[in-house]
């Protein structure tokens, strides 16, 4: 293939732009922040479902309060008023005042038992009313701290697109001053070997596979036309001579 010199030069311009566009490909895939905010997306995730079960043992709490309380409650009337009926002297028969009697120390018992079921259901609903207490401080902490790298994230990718949209204005005035034919084979080159299809030849060194040519090799550039598009005979690439190539 045949090609001016200053297109050839060219090409190493259009090479280096579409190396940074590829280096902000990259980047914009491999934020740190990214992988940052998918980690707490998770944590937050699993901490509401730690709040969630925590506000439904409260919510069962509740109920099983309500419930001891309402028990005792009972207790107590039925003491209360078997008592007012042992006091008002109406029971005289002494089988049946013993009788109730029995039954008032019997529901007194129970009533002290009810009653410490009572505070054992209040203690364990102070402990669970401390943890969801925690939890939320917690996913408060979290969701903040997953705010903070959302907006860095964010900065970050309206950084990277900014200069993708300034290199690719940038590379459209570079492709349109390269021949199609020299365009083209350069893009083929490309897709081939690694994002790179072109490099210079600096001081007697392939830039792009960073090896260094023959005497023979260099022997042959030196003759060659200066429109002659040479290759890389080890990584294939288009080989670009310049001033520094050491020809």
């Amino acid at each position: 293939m045949k090609a001016e010199p200053a297109d050839q030069i060219r090409l190493l311009d259009l090479q280096e732009i579409d190396s940074r566009l590829d280096q902000l490909a990259h980047r914009a895939r491999t934020l740190p922040e990214i992988a940052e905010v998918e980690r707490l997306d998770s944590d937050i995730e699993e901490l509401r479902s730690k709040l969630t079960a925590a506000e439904t043992e409260l919510s069962d709490l509740d109920r099983e309060q309500r419930k001891a309380e309402s028990d005792v409650e009972q207790v107590r009337t039925r003491s209360e008023r078997d008592s007012k009926r042992l006091d008002s002297g109406q029971v005289s028969s002494p089988k049946e005042l013993e009788k109730l009697q029995s039954e008032i120390a019997s529901l007194r018992s129970r009533q002290s038992e009810l009653e410490e079921v009572v505070l054992e259901i209040m203690e364990r609903r102070e402990a669970a009313e401390r943890r969801r207490s925690e939890l939320r401080e917690e996913l408060a902490s979290l969701e903040a701290t997953r705010d903070a790298a959302e907006e860095r994230r964010s900065s970050a990718m309206v950084e990277i697109t900014n200069e993708r949209a300034s290199q690719q204005e940038r590379r459209e005035r570079v492709a349109a001053e390269i021949p199609e034919d020299l365009l083209a084979f350069y893009g083929k080159l490309r897709d081939q070997y690694d994002g790179v299809g072109v490099a210079a030849l600096q001081y007697g060194r392939c830039q792009g596979c960073k090896l260094a040519l023959s005497t023979a090799e260099l022997g042959g550039m030196r003759s060659a036309e200066p429109d002659e598009v040479l290759r890389c005979e080890e990584c294939r690439r288009i080989l670009v001579r310049t001033s520094e190539s050491g020809l």
